[in-house]
């Protein structure tokens, strides 16, 4: 009899909660490593430094939080909160910062936490959105931005083939 009790409490609570449309109540969410955060950023600082620029990256997971955090030698301070906030943004519009520059004019350019100019990719693979990198640093924007999207081509298809 407790083995039973037993296995069916095993069964019950290995059994995702199911809400009453049959849609599962808890989601799976992918997230990257540590390992992977720090590749990026090192890759995303190497290929600013190939353009003769010190500059400051920063990447995040889906919630926004930083997961890797580098700045150049020579790169000024504020590269990094400026690169946190870029890498931020591209997370929580799942966008490239630079496709949200009209938006500057509106009430979210007012958003302290939020920066609305060029520089910041959101990490996409296997159709999740996984975080985003921030590069500062460039004298402008679409050269952080390259930056940026050589941080994520050094991990893009180890991505996709891990999801």
């Amino acid at each position: 009899m407790k083995a039973s009790l037993i296995a069916t409490l095993l069964v019950v609570t290995a059994t995702p909660l199911m809400a009453d449309d049959d849609a599962p109540m808890t989601a799976p969410i992918q997230r990257i490593t540590m390992e992977t955060a720090q590749t990026i950023a090192k890759a995303a600082i190497d290929a600013c430094r190939k353009q003769g620029i010190s500059a400051g990256v920063t990447v995040v997971d889906r919630n926004g939080i930083a997961q890797a955090v580098l700045r150049d030698t020579l790169a000024p301070p504020i590269t990094l909160p400026v690169s946190q906030k870029k890498a931020y943004t591209a997370a929580n519009f799942n966008a490239a910062t630079s496709s949200l520059e009209e938006r500057a004019k509106t009430a979210l350019g007012n958003m302290p936490e939020m920066m609305l100019g060029a520089g910041g990719l959101p990490i996409q693979a296997g159709g999740s959105m996984l975080g985003g990198v921030g590069v500062s640093g460039a004298p402008s924007g679409e050269t952080d931005e390259a930056c940026a999207q050589a941080g994520l081509d050094a991990v893009v298809d180890d991505l996709e083939m891990s999801m």
